[in-house]
């Protein structure tokens, strides 16, 4: 792209597995351009997920019929935009609407797949991949920066904490018994897209049952809002040393907590993405969805028992839910052992004189 562009933002995705999965991208365009200006534009509250991230100069936040954000409105995102002058605009976004706001905004350069019926509002756009249903979305969102020239390099997923956030973390663990030799296991049984994705939630609570024979090993359940009771009733009755923080957090202080867990057990999840994204182990079930395109980028443990319907993409199994009944708890526990032993004897390694 002539001339090199000096003023960039990029359109990050809408949910939290793909804003973390499209991170790579923040930092391959910094690298590309170390003297741009770099902004990234999200939705409210996933903004909050990439304060402190040091590729980008700004961090544009706003919500649609929110007043939450000062950006509240399609005119004043539009307002926003034009004001800004940017000369490059890239939509890890598929939407037509998100297209339509960077056309509207006279950005110079618009850069996006051409879906949805968009490529009129996009001075660059490309076919989505030939392997966009095979391979891992990082590597899809990387490859739209082609046209600019750049050759992807292996950057990983990252969130970036900072040291105050990571303290008060280990505080509020600390608060509920946490010492600092315990084990902590985190577990989230949900998933925003749908029950297909997620695991039986008595299959839960047994794993529970079984780690807790472990006595310096502490359980902190996580979830949103919307999963908070099916969190309460796998808890319902479990030691204080089962710690139920769902729908108690922001996402950063996810981030965190997620952060300082020794390893999570995660049905395919933006949790999920966050842990591979602060480097905390991971055990994720799969049933209706696809661990090569949406699995932990190049982290992790996955199960996934590949039925002959899977995956289905569906939101809630329309038969037997056999893809995820197939994973037993034992399997699952003994996936987590592993984990919380190659720790043990990492610690000890340490200690030793």
């Amino acid at each position: 792209m002539d001339p090199e562009p000096k003023n960039i933002i990029v359109r990050m995705p809408n949910w939290i597995g793909d804003l973390v999965m499209a991170t790579p991208v923040l930092a391959e365009l910094r690298r590309a351009y170390p003297h741009a200006r770099i902004t990234a534009m999200a939705r409210v509250p996933l903004c909050e997920l990439l304060r402190d991230d040091p590729q980008i100069d700004e961090l544009f936040c706003f919500s649609k019929g929110s007043s939450f954000s000062r950006y509240s409105d399609k005119k004043g995102v539009v307002e926003k935009l034009r004001r800004d002058r940017y000369d490059l605009g890239v939509l890890l976004t598929h939407s037509f609407s998100s297209a339509w706001w960077f056309w509207q905004s006279k950005i110079t350069a618009r850069l996006g797949y051409e879906c949805n019926g968009r490529g009129l509002l996009l001075t660059h756009s490309l076919p989505l991949p030939d392997k966009v249903h095979t391979q891992h979305l990082v590597i899809t969102y990387k490859a739209l920066l082609e046209p600019l020239g750049i050759t992807p390099t292996d950057a990983s997923p990252r969130i970036f904490l900072n040291d105050k956030e990571l303290f008060d973390a280990r505080l509020l663990l600390q608060q509920h018994g946490v010492r600092e030799d315990s084990l902590v296991v985190g577990i989230n049984p949900g998933a925003s897209y749908g029950s297909a994705k997620c695991w039986l939630p008595e299959r839960f609570r047994e794993v529970t049952e079984r780690l807790l024979q472990e006595d310096n090993l502490f359980i902190v359940y996580f979830g949103d809002h919307m999963s908070a009771s099916v969190v309460k009733e796998i808890c319902q009755g479990l030691p204080a040393r089962v710690i139920n923080l769902a729908g108690l957090t922001s996402l950063r202080e996810l981030a965190c907590i997620i952060c300082v867990c020794d390893v999570l057990l995660t049905n395919d999840s933006g949790p999920m993405h966050l842990a591979a994204a602060v480097n905390t182990p991971i055990i994720a079930l799969f049933g209706s969805t696809n661990e090569q395109v949406t699995g932990p980028y190049r982290k992790g443990r996955v199960i996934h028992k590949h039925v002959d319907c899977s995956p289905c993409y569906q939101r809630v199994c329309p038969i037997d839910f056999r893809c995820m009944k197939r994973i037993e708890a034992d399997e699952v526990f003994d996936a987590i052992h592993e984990v919380l032993e190659r720790k043990i004897n990492k610690r000890l390694a340490l200690s030793s004189p």
